[in-house]
């Protein structure tokens, strides 16, 4: 009960947010002059989606009814969400349970581990789905942090995002960057329903990152994906990479993210000093 509770809650603030988004002018309405809040109302999506002024009102409020497919095709077209978007209003509205992770906890095989220790140009890290770091090569621990001297329960990409300023550091726009792997963990979270992991991960953000707090209400989401980020560090200064990530053997707990160096700005020489010069700490976490 306490499960489907939070997902009707996370239904209700992801409607909410996304109607909050859409101007009137974007679907053809008029501004008018007395709205006090930012968006649609509720009465005009239920209109524009054909839909009962109740029914969309229940479904927002998070009450424990049922709707059809047909009526979130409506509701996702007129707060045009994303294909990402419309999937994730069809896992909270359709009650979709938890993954079972009990059956198969992510962990990383020794075959794997040997193959990101052989890879010594470029940093990979294999990560849950809940963005716990759970495999480095020394590449990884040079670019990013030393992970082999952070608390096992801190060795989390998005707590490290947060909280820990040497990573925080490493990005020339840190506030995009953050934003976009908070969006990406966002997505997680969804899917896993009210998973107590994820839970208290969240909880303890929101009261050490006022950046975290703020953020976190905006419900975006978006696929682990591939893309450039410029870094900078002491000594070599800006440089930029580029990263791409993988399922591993098909396993949907585990994914693997691989970084390059980009030919600009003399990145690939940058990132092989960075790497050459790196002192690892003789003092290991946990």
């Amino acid at each position: 009960m306490a499960l489907d509770n939070k997902r009707r809650q996370e239904l209700s603030d992801f409607l909410r947010t996304r109607r909050a988004r859409i101007a009137p002018a974007d679907v053809g309405l008029p501004p008018g002059t007395r709205r006090r809040t930012p968006g649609l109302r509720r009465e005009e999506v239920s209109t524009l989606a054909g839909i009962s002024a109740t029914l969309y009102t229940w479904l927002e409020q998070g009450r424990d009814i049922g709707v059809s497919s047909r009526v979130l095709d409506s509701v996702a077209r007129v707060l045009k969400l994303d294909s990402l978007e419309r999937t994730r209003l069809f896992q909270l509205a359709m009650r979709q349970p938890p993954p079972d992770r009990a059956a198969r906890k992510p962990s990383v095989s020794p075959l794997l581990k040997r193959l990101i220790d052989n890879i010594s140009a470029t940093p990979v890290l294999v990560m849950g789905r809940r963005l716990d770091v759970l495999a480095w090569n020394y590449a990884a621990r040079a670019f990013f942090v030393d992970f082999e001297t952070i608390p096992p329960g801190e060795r989390n990409l998005l707590w490290l995002f947060f909280t820990n300023r040497t990573m925080r550091s490493r990005y020339v726009d840190w506030a995009a960057r953050a934003q976009h792997v908070l969006a990406q963990f966002r997505l997680e979270y969804g899917r896993a329903a009210g998973d107590a992991d994820f839970e208290e991960l969240v909880a303890k953000l929101k009261l050490v990152s006022s950046e975290f707090a703020e953020w976190w209400p905006r419900h975006d989401v978006r696929l682990l994906d591939e893309g450039r980020t410029d870094y900078r560090y002491p000594g070599v200064g800006r440089l930029i990479a580029e990263y791409i990530n993988f399922s591993v053997n098909g396993n949907p707990e585990l994914t693997m993210a691989v970084l390059t160096p980009a030919p600009e700005l003399r990145s690939i020489e940058k990132v092989r000093r960075i790497i050459r010069d790196f002192k690892p700490s003789l003092r290991a976490a946990g």
